[in-house]
């Protein structure tokens, strides 16, 4: 499952709104962003930097990026964490966000609820992968 996870592509399918993901090298990536945040719809552009990758249970990525057309600033730590237990695999995903500028007014507690929406999203859209012998599907 960690080689699954490790791989950029598969691992930017499972997060909701991520189009047009772009390798620059080994660890950084540029991608596109699309998502609603309370009763707003945003489009940033992403810049994505694998900062930790151990294997076979944690990887790590910093995500800073812009919103088209609105001055603000999106930087965000993506952590997951990957254990074995009874013969499964328990992944622990979390998203630490901030926004800056206009976007930054709407609040933390509006943010949190995005980040919370977008781990649940993304564990959905991974189990399906999963369970429909999607890659990795061998540990």
């Amino acid at each position: 499952m960690f080689k699954a996870l490790s791989d950029p592509p598969f691992f930017a399918s499972c997060i909701e709104g991520v189009r047009d993901l772009k390798a620059i090298d080994a660890t950084h990536y540029s991608a596109v962003l699309e998502t609603r945040i309370a009763y707003l719809r945003f489009k940033f552009k992403a810049n994505v930097e694998i900062t930790r990758l151990s294997p076979p249970e944690e990887i790590e990525a910093k995500v800073e990026g812009t919103p088209f057309g609105i001055v603000g600033r999106l930087t965000a730590t993506a952590k997951t964490r990957l254990a074995e237990s009874g013969g499964q695999t328990i992944i622990h995903y979390s998203i630490d966000a901030t926004l800056t500028g206009k976007l930054g007014s709407m609040g933390q507690p509006v943010l949190k609820a995005k980040a919370k929406d977008m781990e649940k999203h993304f564990t959905e859209r991974l189990f399906a992968a999963f369970a429909n012998g999607g890659p990795g599907t061998a540990s």
